[in-house]
């Protein structure tokens, strides 16, 4: 229940050659309290609830929690969300042992690419394909739950 991920913002847009899948996400948050995030998810015919706890100092780690809801019963919980309803559409990319989650934004965060790798412990190396850019691992204003109250387009 552990969550290891770093963060990285994406430099090109050759990612999306390298992609052996990619589906549409709709995401709202409930609750975008740092100490507990809870957020509902839509991926094709799937929904999930996901509970996320506060992330370490290097913002590295953070307990996460999710569970698949049935599709109507998040449809229906959407209209419960926070103001700021994220739609992306994210590529999944192998790169040696890791793979790679890239969220293309739309709407408000339109523009911004951000990469993520989960990592089974924080000390784990990866190959870091050409279209990576910066980290921002840690950096806030990069999480989904507060890129749906202040938008990409606003920074």
């Amino acid at each position: 229940m552990q969550e290891i991920e770093r963060k990285f913002l994406v430099i090109s847009e050759d990612f999306k050659n390298e992609a052996f899948k990619n589906s549409r996400i709709k995401q709202g948050f409930l609750n975008t309290d740092p100490e507990r995030t809870v957020r509902l998810r839509i991926t094709g015919d799937k929904a999930f609830i996901t509970i996320k706890g506060k992330s370490s100092k290097n913002g590295l780690s953070r307990f996460e929690w999710e569970k698949e809801i049935d599709i109507d019963e998040a449809e229906a919980l959407f209209e419960l969300c926070e103001p700021g309803i994220i739609e992306k559409t994210r590529y999944l990319v192998k790169t040696g042992d890791f793979v790679f989650e890239i969220d293309e934004f739309y709407g408000e965060n339109e523009g911004l690419k951000v990469a993520e790798i989960e990592l089974n412990k924080e000390t784990d190396t990866f190959e870091k394909p050409q279209w990576l850019g910066r980290e921002v691992t840690g950096e806030v204003k990069y999480y989904n739950s507060q890129l749906s109250k202040n938008p990409f387009k606003n920074w």
